[in-house]
């Protein structure tokens, strides 16, 4: 699976981790982040993941800012992008079992490198339930016409 990773100054330490961990697990991890811990804009690099993941450059994405919050949304802002800050194992394999999430985000100063790699595995491991979630995701899609 090809995995786009974005990230801003407050998440270069932990974007470097998770690349590593994502090669680890056997998928190509594309970086669309910045390497410098310069102050920079986020909204850039959650776009940028966004549209990668649109084009079919990438399959899904990860996001990392200092709360994963701003990132999220402006990747929110492209049109069939759902994405879905994680804080925990849980969330992130519900967001992708339930609303079929095409990226996660998560914090720098909110979680730790091991609790990363774990919402990592847990939304890469999760498949999309389908069924009456379907419907709902339609919805989503809708919201967007």
């Amino acid at each position: 699976m090809r995995i786009a990773i974005g990230n801003d100054h407050a998440a270069v330490e932990l974007k470097q981790e998770i690349m590593a961990y994502v090669t680890e697990l056997g998928h190509e991890a594309i970086n669309f982040g910045t390497d410098q811990k310069e102050s920079c804009d986020y909204p850039l690099y959650g776009e940028k993941v966004a549209r990668a993941i649109v084009s079919g450059e990438a399959d899904c994405g990860i996001l990392i800012c200092g709360t994963g919050v701003g990132i999220s949304i402006a990747a929110n802002k492209v049109r069939g992008i759902r994405a879905a800050v994680c804080s925990d194992v849980t969330t992130a394999r519900l967001t992708k079992e339930h609303n079929d999430a095409n990226i996660i985000a998560f914090g720098a100063r909110i979680v730790g490198v091991e609790l990363a790699k774990d919402i990592v595995r847990s939304y890469l491991d999760a498949t999309f339930l389908g069924g009456r979630h379907e419907k709902r995701v339609a919805m989503l899609s809708e919201i967007n016409a």
